[in-house]
């Protein structure tokens, strides 16, 4: 083993995958960006991150060759970075490769000057020329000889190139305001989603095919603007065919990052906790308009799922689950008939495997990936005239001893660092399932999460980036205050701790401090006290995650009205007029910007309780404000005379002869005060 590189003392998991590498890599710092411009030597920055199956790839077939790495360490100076601690990094370089390449991916392959000015990039590499492709030693070599022979073009070609990565960088801030993000923004991206939907499988376009989150959480919106049923339509039909697929891990739940095919079915094996937070909600959605019960099982698998393999001991979400296992991608989730017959016995064996598409020959490389892709367990019921109820509990025994044998494999590895912006997405999901499902554990992971979050990622009013291993590091984004502060105001909203609001509230104020483009509007996605990098870009559209900006506004504007914050307000209006005019460019790319500016525009329904909220009868009236697709909700229950009944959307609030009381307001003007649920539904439905 070579001896340990200047990665050591990082908590990365992704890094530490590396510290043994000959390639003598230091981390993203000045300890690297000094030994560059002293040596004046070209840097070679990689990025990328635990779960990435081309990263391990080029890792044993590029970074552990001793040719390669005597090179990389005589010519160069090489910086390796996890994307996900660091993707203000990341983007800046991302942009160069799409600049110079027009594709992007991970790993990212970067050269850069000593000033941090890209100039040639790329993603993977093979190791030596194959196929016509050039290998990373003829690239490295390549660069090498410019840098020797052609050093002014080569400083040229990268001043043009930052100079591109400024305009980028600019956005939003580079044209006057002058139209706020409104209604017909969310209509043209429908419509634009209208085109591009897959009908045969759901999805919008062909291979790969990534969770379209965005997509749906817009089309779930504008069915219940419009009433038109194609939106809805083409909602079902995506989240039917992703839960019917590989890609949703059928034994033990939860969602791979990608299908690499149209069907859904054979997944790239990486399971991320992101994914797993962004399309719980949706399912939680559409049920409210379908009642399927195949929604509610996606909930519930995911839900158990992150709390089984992806949960700290301390409460915190882990960030991934790798795609390989015993250096094999998808080893661990994939069958032959064999073995699951050797797991369940043979009657039972041979009905899962019919039940899950398990064949001799199988689907992936000569083994299954289980799916139901001939038809949800109701279809295959009555097709072999079984209840439903009998094949639904067959196949949840067998899914359960076949769980229980995988478990018995050599499991894949676990990025079990615990990201603060993550976290704060996958808070939400526990919340808002717990809200309409009630499943105490949920609001239990939820509230365990975000108690750790803030104990150990929060220090005053400003937030870091990671935890692991004991030691918290880095400044932290407006994705992590964004998404963290959204999902704050959400645990509120499913079990009415006044605490969460006013930390949430502590953060809003951060937000607007160290991020907000005070001469424009918007957010920078880097705070003002950030390290100084190549370019500060501003938060814009929608990418894997929604948009920061985007969730902020969102956060402002709940916030606003739970707390009659006008300066709140004040700050999500501007900063959909600073959005508006490159929305209107292309609104489908700003999915969670067109959420946020559906809940400003309103009109919000204001529901207070005023009573506590263990109270039964407080539970049947939420159970009915949650029974139901309500975007544009703010909800507050509390006690008079208690620290939740002196919130503003309760001032004034009584309950009434002792029995938790509903008030229905709009404006803070509020109908007749109401005590049953039924005639708290009656409101609900005329507002």
């Amino acid at each position: 083993m070579s001896r340990p590189n200047h990665l050591r003392g990082q908590t990365s998991p992704y890094l530490l995958q590396h510290l043994y590498n000959p390639v003598d890599w230091y981390p993203w710092g000045p300890e690297a960006l000094d030994r560059a411009r002293g040596k004046d030597r070209p840097i070679f920055l990689s990025i990328g991150y635990a779960a990435c199956h081309w990263c391990h790839v080029m890792e044993r077939e590029s970074f552990e060759d001793d040719e390669i790495a005597e090179f990389l360490n005589r010519h160069f100076v090489a910086i390796k970075v996890d994307r996900e601690e660091r993707p203000d990094v990341d983007e800046i370089y991302m942009n160069a490769v799409q600049l110079m390449t027009g594709a992007g991916g991970w790993p990212l392959s970067a050269f850069l000057t000593p000033d941090r000015e890209p100039f040639y990039a790329g993603t993977y590499f093979p190791p030596r020329d194959r196929h016509g492709q050039p290998g990373f030693l003829s690239v490295l070599r390549g660069i090498r000889q410019a840098w020797d022979e052609s050093r002014d073009e080569v400083l040229r070609s990268a001043g043009r190139l930052t100079e591109q990565l400024g305009l980028i960088a600019h956005g939003a801030g580079g044209e006057a305001p002058g139209r706020t993000v409104d209604q017909h923004d969310q209509m043209l991206a429908v419509a634009d989603l209208a085109r591009r939907f897959e009908p045969r499988w759901g999805g919008f376009g062909g291979a790969p095919k990534f969770p379209p989150d965005g997509a749906i959480a817009l089309l779930l919106l504008e069915h219940a603007r419009s009433g038109e049923k194609t939106p809805l339509g083409m909602a079902e039909r995506t989240l039917d065919a992703m839960a019917l697929g590989g890609m949703y891990d059928q034994v033990g739940g939860g969602f791979a990052r990608y299908s690499v095919d149209e069907r859904w079915l054979v997944p790239h094996f990486e399971k991320m906790l992101y994914n797993q937070a962004l399309l719980v909600p949706l399912y939680v959605d559409a049920w409210k308009f379908l009642r399927k019960p195949l929604y509610r099982d996606v909930v519930a698998q995911t839900l158990d799922f992150v709390r089984r393999e992806m949960t700290d001991a301390e409460g915190g979400f882990h960030s991934s689950l790798d795609a390989d296992s015993e250096g094999e991608e998808g080893r661990f989730y994939v069958w032959t008939p064999r073995e699951v017959r050797e797991v369940l016995g043979t009657e039972e064996g041979d009905l899962f495997c019919e039940v899950y598409s398990i064949t001799d020959a199988g689907n992936f490389e000569g083994r299954n990936i289980p799916n139901l892709l001939g038809g949800p367990l109701e279809e295959q019921a009555r097709e072999r005239g079984l209840d439903r109820g009998e094949l639904r509990d067959r196949m949840s025994a067998a899914r359960a001893g076949l769980l229980d044998a995988r478990e018995r494999r050599v499991r894949p590895g676990t990025d079990d660092k615990v990201l603060t912006a993550w976290n704060g997405l996958m808070i939400s999901a526990f919340a808002g399932a717990f809200q309409v499902f009630g499943r105490d554990e949920d609001l239990r992971s939820a509230r365990g999460a975000a108690d750790f979050v803030l104990s150990r990622l929060m220090d005053g009013d400003r937030l870091q980036v990671s935890y692991r291993a004991g030691q918290v590091r880095l400044n932290a984004y407006l994705d992590d205050y964004a998404f963290l502060v959204r999902s704050l105001i959400d645990l509120y909203e499913a079990c009415f701790d006044p605490d969460y609001l006013w930390t949430a509230q502590r953060l809003a104020r951060s937000i607007v401090e160290h991020f907000e483009d005070r001469e424009t509007g918007g957010f920078f996605f880097v705070s003002d006290d950030h390290e100084a990098l190549l370019t500060r870009n501003r938060s814009q559209h929608d990418g894997a995650l929604p948009s920061g900006a985007g969730v902020a506004v969102e956060a402002m504007a709940r916030l606003a009205l739970q707390l009659d914050d006008d300066p709140f307000r004040a700050v999500a209006d501007k900063a959909l007029e600073a959005y508006g005019p490159t929305v209107a460019r292309s609104p489908s790319a700003f999915a969670s910007m067109l959420v946020a500016a559906d809940f400003v525009r309103g009109p919000v329904v204001e529901l207070a309780i005023a009573g506590r909220p263990e109270h039964p009868l407080t539970r049947e009236m939420l159970a009915v404000a949650h029974g139901e697709y309500r975007p544009r909700l703010a909800l507050a229950v509390g006690a008079p005379g208690t620290a939740g009944g002196e919130l503003a959307l309760l001032a004034g609030k009584q309950a009434r002869d002792g029995r938790p009381t509903a008030y229905v307001c709009r404006d803070y003007a509020c109908r007749s005060p109401v005590t049953d649920p039924e005639a708290l539904a009656r409101q609900l439905s005329g507002v």
